[in-house]
Order: structure tokens, then sequence, then C-alpha cells
């Protein structure tokens, strides 16, 4: 379970700096459709918080801590910070679209590892959570057409 709990707070750390990132597309995105994407981009950051919040407990509830400093996920995160700028809206949803695959994919990998722990309680909680990236990843693509 060492692995699951390091990936988990990967996880975590990976969410709380999205939800800085998507904050910064939602304030600088700029050109056509900018009314749209600006709301869409706020749904998606308050997805990632909800996810945050939901993954952070899971740990509490397995006996773990959860990273709770800047710090410490800036040290473990994957996610590239962007600099505040305009955005035009087509790189804004390539953005969305790399940063959700990613966190798609490592949801994807803790749902295994629980899975093979017999962590059913994670298995659910990430199930629901990769169920809702592939529909934000369907309409991320959708628009980009």
């Amino acid at each position: 379970m060492e692995k699951q709990v390091k990936l988990m707070n990967q996880y975590v750390a990976d969410l709380a700096v999205l939800n800085v990132k998507f904050h910064n597309l939602h304030w600088n995105v700029a050109g056509e459709r900018f009314e749209q994407v600006h709301v869409y981009v706020e749904k998606l950051y308050d997805m990632l918080f909800e996810n945050y919040d939901e993954v952070a407990e899971r740990l509490k509830m397995i006996g773990e801590y959860p990273l709770a400093s800047l710090r410490s996920y800036l040290e473990v995160t994957s996610v590239e910070e962007i600099d505040s700028k305009d955005y035009k809206t087509p790189e804004v949803y390539e953005i969305l679209k790399e940063e959700l695959t990613n966190l798609r994919a490592l949801a994807t990998e803790i749902r295994n590892l629980a899975d093979d722990e017999n962590d059913f309680g994670t298995v659910a909680m990430l199930e629901d959570q990769i169920g809702g990236y592939d529909k934000e990843l369907y309409f991320i693509s959708q628009a980009l057409k």
C-alpha cells in the first residue's frame, strides 16, 4: 500500500497545483468564446477542488496523512506552472486536455493499485473521478474540432 499512498499524495499535490493553474486560465482566457471558456474553466477547477478534498479525506480514512502544504505539493507534483498572460481559447482547451489526460492516467494507476490491495473505497472514489475526466475530455475534444 506504500506505493498507493505515495501516488495518492502526488495526486493530491497535482490537484492542488492544477487548481491554481486552472484559475490562471480562467482569469486570463482571451478571444473567441471568452465567456463560455471562462465559465467552463471555473466548472473544472471546482471539480478539481472536490476531487482534491475527497482524496485527502480518503487518505485519512485509510490511516495516512495527506500532504497539506504548498511546499510539499511543489516537491511532488508533476504539473508545470504557467505564466500569467493572455491565453487564446484553443490554447486553453489544449492545456485542459493535457492536464485532465494526465490526471486520468494517475487516477487509473492508483485505482488499479487500490484494487490489488482490496481497497474498494478508493477504487469506487477513483472510478467516479475517472468517469468525470472522461466526460470533460469528451467535451474538450468536441470543442477542439
